[in-house]
């Protein structure tokens, strides 16, 4: 049996979104000191919609997946669809992740929830 599926493997290989948005609304930095995962996503949000996500990480095979992946699922969402992004959601939409690789579909939902975050304290909206 495979270690990781073929979709995590896609991912990590032909990660989708990476690099800066320069004139991002919302950016969340979060990391995990116990395994060096850094991961960054910056936001561009219009009419209460993700136009636009990039990611930049340091980190695993899974942690940039995860990433990747996340980046994906919520690009072209409303605001308060991109909130209640789950880290399960992000490692079903991978087929799994091992269960000790799962913190890094955690930190794809921190980092998400952090540029969100720092939207809302930018533009004084509050996302429902």
């Amino acid at each position: 049996m495979a270690l990781y599926s073929e979709k995590v493997m896609d991912h990590f290989r032909n990660p989708r979104n990476v690099g800066v948005i320069e004139d991002a609304n919302g950016i969340g930095e979060v990391g995990n000191a116990k395994c060096g995962d850094i991961m960054k996503m910056y936001l561009k949000i219009e009419d209460d919609i993700v136009q636009d996500v990039k990611f930049e990480t340091f980190g695993c095979g899974s942690a940039i997946a995860s990433s990747s992946m996340a980046t994906e699922l919520i690009k072209g969402k409303p605001v308060s669809e991109a909130m209640k992004l789950t880290n399960k959601a992000v490692a079903e939409a991978l087929d799994g992740l091992p269960a000790y690789k799962m913190h890094c579909s955690v930190l794809a939902e921190e980092a998400i929830q952090s540029a969100l975050e720092d939207y809302q304290k930018r533009t004084g909206k509050t996302i429902e």
